[in-house]
């Protein structure tokens, strides 16, 4: 239960709102000139990124005044409170700087460092992901499609369907880490940001397993792996908080799961 009387429906309906708004600013911008920065750990930044958290961080201060914020661009709002919205408006903005689609802005919610709900909205495409614990995680698009995800469950190695964003994402170890699980799927393919998680929770795809995450990378992520019917954890099985390593491993069946950590699980 969250420690304040809205309850996660109406909080869902909210992230819609979030969602939209900030799909409205960003597709404004998308495919236009822009100016791209680089921020001090070297990842590009845009107006559309930055006008996009805004959009939601107002619309979180006028009808939430009380609760925290966690957005990439902007920063941390009210850290004490119990309840904190974690936003990413642009989710792959190297994506969306080069006129790839297969970007996304995140929202997550969290409850004293639990995520409770999540948003993976793919303006570009359209699509859109949601999901609270103890619901369902449900998909819709433009088109007027709509249904209850269900992750695939496949328990074999042989026969996983595995993704990364980008292989510039694993240190050295890492790598070789990675590799000893390349060769044990049935086939491994690179680029997609937040939307592999949206596929897994989908049943395309089975596997994701990336590393280097950021807190606002995550946690919307969470509820629509698990609300799916999916594992998702850090490399060594824990589960995914702040102040984590930053390796993050999503599976569509728990069996599949303890076998990939297996692999790769550091001493």
């Amino acid at each position: 239960m969250t420690t304040i009387e809205t309850s996660l429906k109406e909080l869902l309906q909210f992230a819609h709102r979030l969602a939209d708004a900030a799909e409205e600013s960003i597709l404004s911008r998308f495919r236009s000139k822009l100016t791209v920065e680089d921020k001090t750990d070297s990842s590009p930044v845009t107006i559309a990124d930055r006008e996009a958290e805004q959009e939601m961080r107002n619309l979180i201060q006028s009808l939430f005044p009380d609760h925290g914020i966690i957005g990439e661009e902007h920063g941390e709002m009210n850290p004490n409170s119990p309840l904190q919205w974690v936003l990413d408006p642009i989710d792959g903005t190297r994506a969306f700087i080069t006129g790839n689609p297969l970007f996304g802005t995140l929202i997550g919610l969290m409850e004293q460092r639990s995520p409770r709900l999540g948003v993976i909205n793919i303006p570009a495409t359209g699509e859109r992901w949601t999901a609270a614990e103890g619901l369902n995680c449900h998909y819709q698009n433009k088109c007027g499609k709509e249904f209850v995800c269900k992750v695939s469950g496949i328990t074999r190695l042989s026969e996983v369907l595995m993704y990364s964003t980008d292989p510039s994402m694993f240190d050295q170890e890492q790598t070789v880490l990675v590799d000893q699980l390349i060769k044990k799927v049935k086939s491994r393919r690179y680029g997609g940001d937040c939307y592999l998680y949206g596929m897994l929770a989908g049943g395309w795809i089975d596997l994701v397993v990336e590393a280097d995450m950021k807190l606002y990378d995550v946690m919307a992520l969470i509820p629509v792996v698990q609300s799916a019917g999916g594992v998702i954890s850090d490399w060594k099985g824990n589960p995914i908080q702040p102040g984590w390593d930053g390796t993050v491993l999503a599976s569509a069946s728990p069996e599949l799961h303890q076998q990939v950590v297996k692999i790769l699980k550091t001493s």
